[in-house]
């Protein structure tokens, strides 16, 4: 058994990850004093706080701004056998920053009994076909940069303008809200069609959520671009913060997220895909299926991400 502290910095729910942190604590012996807000806010905090701040780990809901917290010298790079074996490369910072330990694969949605032909890329939907029935996060949202990034990645800067030009006049309506709420246009009838992560879905099937579960078979979703680069996921971020006071706790507690019970928690508790390949699925989870995700080093969202906003304030898209 261990002892002593952990300081954990996080943007994620709280209530969702309290069994997480639970059973580190009954595991290892070590209590985790909890820090919440929105990332953005984490990571002003850890800078103002410098070289004293208290915290330990910090965790993100997605890459980018882990990676924008890994640009500010914010993290230390940890070295570890157990996370180099279970993370695959491609979610994690290639030189140990900061590990992905939960998928969220960004899935279109659509009225069943509007749409026969649903859209089955990401490209498709800047299609003139679908114009008028597209529902969007707002541009300055993260999961919309990090998807901007990924055709930067696959196609160019080029195509990506001409995509998010085609995107843009398909909007069904100005974007507005969270990824619940585009579902729910598309159950309002505001929008025919929409993007959202696939958890958001899931948790409708796990438990009552407002305005989604009493009409959540109207919805039907596509996993994207399945005959080619496969579909677009982020990830849930962990990182080792540079002043960690309690870096041996730290490391411990990243790699207990990579354990076989943590990541199934991940999947049955908030309804996301496992980081570690193999580990079981939860019931809401595995109804979506398995797909082909893009194997894209999540690491280029964030390298991308200023691209990424300029090409969407060059269209003045909202």
């Amino acid at each position: 058994m261990g002892s002593g502290e952990l300081n954990v910095y996080s943007s994620r729910d709280r209530y969702i990850d309290e069994e997480l942190y639970s059973e580190f604590e009954e595991l290892t012996g070590i209590k985790i004093n909890l820090i919440e807000g929105k990332a953005d806010g984490l990571i002003e905090r850890i800078a103002a706080e410098g070289h004293n701040s208290p915290a330990d780990v910090l965790l993100t809901a997605d890459a980018g701004r882990a990676w924008r917290a890994e640009q500010e010298g914010l993290f230390q790079p940890i070295f570890s056998e157990a996370l180099s074996e279970r993370i695959p490369r491609n979610l994690r910072h290639p030189e140990g920053y900061w590990f992905g330990f939960s998928q969220r694969a960004r899935i279109i949605f659509y009225a069943k009994d509007r749409v026969e032909n649903p859209p089955l890329t990401y490209e498709s939907l800047a299609d003139p076909q679908y114009k008028g029935q597209v529902c969007t996060r707002s541009s300055g949202n993260i999961y919309m940069l990090s998807l901007m990034s990924s055709v930067i990645e696959a196609h160019g800067e080029e195509v990506a303008k001409d995509w998010a030009a085609g995107l843009l006049a398909n909007q069904a309506r100005p974007p507005r809200g969270g990824d619940a709420d585009q579902l729910r246009g598309i159950m309002s009838g505001e929008c025919d069609i929409a993007v959202s992560n696939m958890n958001y879905y899931a948790r409708s099937l796990a438990r009552d959520v407002d305005g989604l579960t009493a009409d959540i078979e109207t919805l039907g979703w596509v996993f994207p671009n399945q005959s080619d680069r496969g579909t677009h996921v982020n990830v849930s971020a962990g990182a080792v913060v540079a002043n960690a006071p309690n870096r041996e706790n730290a490391v411990k507690f990243l790699e207990y997220l990579a354990s076989d019970q943590a990541q199934e928690y991940f999947s049955n508790a908030n309804q996301e895909y496992p980081a570690v390949p193999g580990v079981a699925l939860g019931a809401p989870v595995a109804s979506l299926g398995l797909f082909r995700a893009d194997d894209v080093s999540v690491a280029t969202f964030g390298e991308n991400q200023a691209k990424s906003q300029q090409i969407w304030d060059e269209l003045g898209y909202p």
